[in-house]
């Protein structure tokens, strides 16, 4: 795949490539492969759930390009992406797909200055990367046993020859060495690979102490977020860019930065500048002395520096991309995902731990970075244990560890995992209420500036919230599915001669409660008698009314009454109801002594009916009112009659599974009728499930779905029961 993404990305000159996997049974896309970008600037896309808004999802999911023609139309249609970088660029995501399987998509980005759209040239070479993607990936899958899905993100950037060639690469540094001026180069990863004596004269430090350093950590007067996110924006944009900045006391310098694919060329001068005394008051230069450590810097093990790591502008883009994605989970195992997938590559620990503070225990809701049985024993621990995750949510402070001793003094009994030597316990608190408890853990020890820790302060904050709102959401998820399962039938009654299956799936949205409905009725000894209905609106009033309008149905079927009295009876009803909605209903009567179907709709999408031989066709029902919008005792449903041969098969559905943004319904219905007469599957269940196969991804799902099937089993003749 190294070789894939490379060869694409030269032939379409683009910037930046991203491959992404779908993890095998988990609805999860991967990041495994990055060129031309840092992993850091990444991190907020390293796992991505298969519904979440993002280019490369939505490519995916619809098995389509998707092109973005720059910064506007990036913040108008995916304002995630748009927060976190919010520089001008375009992208293309496409899906790596064959005429089965979806394997997962590639991200292409390009300058401004590309062409408003992809050319012909472009679009050949991204469709052959796709093609030729899927045949690796199936091929992998194939194996004996399959090749997994890459755990560790792999990073492979362009070469230059000088790279490649000693002697032309020391050619060139000599060549920049002569020169009196101040150069500097840049990885993908913002280190400094090379800097010239000029330029370590000009920022008053020694080129040893700044080489594989970030300029941003190493030097304190350039660690306000403008840099690092210049920086970003010319890896990003492959764009010039430059900035002025006070070296005190009284030394400007310009700082020119000049991308290209394997990183950024700076050229620093001094300049002219105002007044130092002219200016507002600013932190006073520190600059690092020749070992590299900062003055009144901190120490941890002796003999070793502390790295100094300011919260820089990386930092808080991801923070804003994590508030804002925590603003559209919902239940507490989305925000678990969440912020296990995005705190852990995007912040810097090496491990998390999320504990939910639960009747008095913590109990521990999702972790990163530690085995399963190491978490386990300390699931369910007291609140009033004297430890550090219990002690942060009883006093609301945070606790910060920079080292392991500073841990062992602290707590002597705390457990200690595989060499982590920094830590940060965090309590999850809102309105008042402790919530939970956050752990990240750390490899290197770690001072934790004041600035990160109230970067990490805030993370807290934002989980703890989300947390909160998510547990509210679970509780009243679970009281509307208790009320929806006690007034949707717990199973639907056998009847000889006589085969049914059914489907429910809820939307994608909110309580994930509506008003659809099904049931099947034993109206006589030979007779079954199917309702589908659909009440409006999707809250807790729509399915108490569903309840009553199911309730309604289902005793005027079984008093002997046709398809369109028992509707127009219902219809009665609900004027004593006086529900403020309506409610769509559909009547089928199953008559197997004569061999018939008698039909009647209050305003219900029409049923399908497949013949024995296969023919599928739409059935033709004379609509009647809605039910509630026409209160009348001389509303009209009238009764259509139909031949029902042994092997025929009746679907009866609600809208939402044929209505959606922007599709025309009666195309709909002909694709589903379509699906109907192909599947020839004999059973019923498979039938159903391969009708509604298109529309089980809920995240996307606005409305509910219910799907009612019912065959003729065979032609035994039924006389009636003599004791009914």
């Amino acid at each position: 795949m190294d070789a894939v993404v490379a060869d694409v990305m030269r032939e379409t000159e683009a910037s930046i490539g991203l491959l992404y996997l779908q993890v095998p049974g988990e609805r999860m896309l991967r990041l495994v492969l990055v060129s031309g970008v840092s992993p850091e600037i990444a991190a907020p896309w390293v796992r991505i759930p298969a519904d979440a808004p993002v280019p490369v999802a939505d490519a995916i999911r619809d098995r389509r390009l998707v092109w973005l023609g720059g910064r506007q139309e990036i913040a108008h249609r995916y304002p995630r992406v748009g927060i976190v970088l919010p520089y001008d660029f375009m992208l293309a995501a496409a899906p790596l797909a064959d005429d089965t399987t979806v394997w997962g998509g590639i991200v292409l980005l390009w300058p401004i200055w590309h062409a408003p759209q992809l050319d012909e040239r472009e679009r050949t070479a991204l469709d052959a990367c796709c093609r030729r993607s899927a045949r690796l990936l199936r091929r992998a899958a194939e194996q004996d046993p399959p090749l997994p899905v890459p755990t560790e993100l792999r990073v492979v950037h362009p070469v230059r020859p000088s790279e490649a060639d000693p002697v032309l690469g020391a050619a060139a540094v000599d060549f920049v060495e002569r020169l009196p001026l101040g150069c500097c180069a840049l990885d993908l990863d913002g280190r400094i690979t090379f800097i010239n004596t000029a330029a370590a004269e000009l920022v008053n430090a020694g080129a040893a102490a700044l080489l594989g350093r970030r300029p941003w950590e190493v030097l304190l007067w350039l660690n306000e977020p403008d840099f690092e996110d210049r920086y970003r924006e010319a890896v990003v944009t492959r764009k010039a860019t430059s900035f002025t900045v006070l070296r005190r006391p009284a030394t400007w310098l310009l700082f020119e930065l000049y991308p290209d694919v394997t990183g950024v060329s700076v050229h620093i001068r001094q300049v002219p500048g105002p007044s130092v005394t002219d200016m507002p008051s600013a932190v006073e230069a520190r600059t690092t002395d020749p070992t590299g450590t900062p003055p009144d810097a901190p120490t941890g093990t002796p003999g070793v520096p502390w790295p100094v790591e300011p919260v820089g502008a990386t930092a808080v883009y991801q923070l804003m991309h994590l508030a804002a994605s925590l603003a559209e989970a919902a239940g507490v195992r989305d925000v678990v995902e969440l912020v296990a997938d995005q705190i852990v590559p995007s912040f810097g620990p090496h491990g998390l731990v999320l504990m939910s503070a639960d009747e008095g225990r913590l109990r521990i809701i999702g972790h990163r970075g530690y085995e399963q049985e190491f978490v386990d024993r300390f699931d369910g621990t007291p609140l009033t244990a004297d430890v550090a995750d219990a002690q942060v949510l009883a006093t609301g402070v945070p606790l910060f560890f920079p080292t392991h001793e500073d841990l062992r003094r602290a707590h002597p009994h705390a457990p200690r995992y595989e060499g982590r030597n920094a830590w940060a316990f965090l309590p999850l608190i809102a309105s008042g209420r402790p919530v939970g408890s956050l752990i990240l853990s750390y490899e290197r020890p770690r001072p934790f500036p004041a600035a990160e820790r109230a970067l990490l302060t805030s993370l807290a904050g934002l989980i703890a919230q989300a947390l909160a709102r998510a547990r509210l959401y679970d509780a009243k998820h679970s009281l509307a599915h208790s009320l929806q399962t006690g007034l949707l039938p717990h199973g639907l009654t056998p009847f000889p001669g006589v085969a049914v299956a059914a489907r429910y799936l809820p939307a994608g949205h909110g309580m994930d409660i509506g008003g659809d409905f099904y049931d099947l009725v034993h109206a006589s000894p030979t007779s079954v008698i199917a309702v589908i209905g659909d009440v409006q609106g999707h809250n807790t009033s729509a399915a108490a009314l569903m309840g009553q309008v199911r309730t309604a149905v289902h005793a005027h079927a079984t008093a002997g009454a046709s398809p369109g009295d028992i509707l127009a009876r219902t219809n009665r009803l609900m004027a004593d109801l006086d529900p403020d909605r309506f409610t769509s209903c559909l009547i089928a009567e199953f008559d197997l002594s004569r061999d018939r179907i008698r039909l009647a709709t209050a305003g219900h999408p029409p049923p399908l009916l497949r013949r024995p031989d296969g023919r599928t066709e739409i059935v033709d029902v004379p609509p009647g009112l809605l039910l509630g919008i026409g209160v009348t005792d001389d509303a009209d449903y009238r009764t259509t009659e139909l031949p029902w041969e042994p092997g025929a098969v009746l679907a009866l559905y609600t809208d939402g599974l044929v209505e959606a943004p922007g599709s025309d319904i009666g195309t709909a219905m002909t694709d589903l009728a379509d699906r109907l007469g192909r599947c020839r599957t004999a059973d019923l269940d498979d039938l159903a499930d391969e009708m509604i196969r298109h529309v089980t991804d809920a995240a996307h799902r606005t409305d509910d779905v219910a799907l009612l099937l019912v065959r003729r089993e065979h032609p035994a003749e039924l006389r009636p029961d003599p004791n009914p």
